[in-house]
């Protein structure tokens, strides 16, 4: 991309990004919320972009005047002065396009939004179930490091520890952008609790993570929902098994069955059911967005493909291996302390890699 089609293409959206501003302040728009919201994330998303023009456009201009005074003036000190300026400009400016360039990459529009994480108990019995519940910590360790919160919405425990399956929400600062890596089956290859031969035993787990659904991104009618009430079940106190307080949420169309029964309230609890088939709807459609990029990308570092194995925990070995990008780490018990980030800026980068490609191409 040469500079003048660089600046070009920012200078194109600093007038959109003017535009948008000169919008939200109109009373039409702000009297009509869903429009409002749109445009406003819309607005803060080009904001980087326009303050990133901004300081690349002086830098091309102080180096024009740079370049002009060098070429007029005879004070041997003014020109040293406009000499040096021209070498720094020179030396910065290639940075500042390669940021810009990064910045230009179309970000999925789901990054920005909280998470719903589930983790299943795969191929492997007791075994198996109780890697969930390792990895399920690992997460919630994770979420605690990032400054995040995390709602369990729904569990069912395994027989010998851990989880037969856990359903949970992650809010924060762009959590599906960072959580979505976390996508796939992940294997385990160590010794069982259970075992009594001291054989190293492979067991898997799936998780899933999917961007939770805006109110305003789906738009639900009341009348195509079942709603079912029943009693909770589990750790609990004196409500257990004595209160309706449990919900269950059918989507007549679709099919789709979602029930919580985390709070003692069936208010909250329908709350929390609602806002998870919102999100599950909501990602009927998204699947469709994830299997385009899957066909376009080989790492597949973000694509969502549940079926795939992505990364293995070796106890033996004390090995982390991600299989998407052939990175290992011989670290796994800070790594199953939440330590996770390094291997997530890992698969960033060649997912941005892979952006910064298609974008060019």
């Amino acid at each position: 991309m040469s500079d003048n089609s660089l600046l070009n293409k920012l200078l194109g959206l600093k007038d959109k990004y003017e535009n948008l501003a000169n919008q939200l302040a109109q009373p039409d728009v702000v009297s009509d919320m869903k429009r409002y919201v749109a445009l406003n994330k819309e607005y803060r998303e080009l904001e980087p972009l326009a303050a990133a023009g901004a300081k690349y456009k002086l830098m091309l201009d102080n180096l024009v005047s740079a370049k002009e005074l060098l070429a007029v003036e005879k004070d041997e000190e003014m020109r040293e002065m406009a000499k040096e300026e021209i070498a720094l400009l020179e030396e910065a400016i290639p940075g500042v396009e390669g940021e810009i360039k990064m910045l230009l990459i179309p970000t999925d529009p789901q990054d920005a939004k909280n998470a719903i994480l589930e983790i299943r108990a795969g191929t492997g019995g007791d075994e198996a179930s109780i890697f969930a519940g390792d990895l399920f910590r690992m997460y919630a360790k994770f979420v605690e490091r990032r400054g995040w919160k995390m709602e369990i919405t729904g569990t069912s425990e395994g027989t010998s520890g851990g989880f037969k399956e856990v359903i949970c929400k992650i809010s924060g600062t762009g959590v599906y952008g960072v959580m979505k890596y976390e996508s796939g089956v992940h294997r385990v290859q160590r010794v069982p609790q259970t075992e009594t031969q001291g054989r190293v035993h492979t067991s898997a787990a799936s998780v899933a993570v999917l961007p939770e659904a805006d109110e305003f991104d789906i738009e639900l009618n009341e009348k195509d929902i079942r709603k079912d009430t029943f009693c909770s079940s589990g750790p609990g106190g004196q409500s257990v098994n004595t209160t309706y307080s449990a919900i269950r949420l059918t989507h007549i169309p679709t099919g789709i069955v979602v029930q919580c029964q985390d709070e003692k309230s069936q208010l909250k609890n329908y709350d929390k059911a609602l806002a998870e088939l919102r999100t599950r709807l909501y990602n009927m459609e998204y699947e469709k967005y994830l299997n385009e990029i899957s066909s376009q990308r080989k790492t597949m570092v973000s694509t969502g493909d549940r079926s795939a194995k992505i990364r293995t925990y070796n106890y033996p070995q004390s090995r982390v291996t991600d299989h998407r990008i052939n990175y290992t780490m011989y670290n796994l018990p800070v790594f199953m302390d939440g330590a996770i980030q390094e291997v997530i800026d890992q698969l960033q980068i060649a997912e941005n890699a892979e952006r910064l490609k298609e974008s060019e191409a």
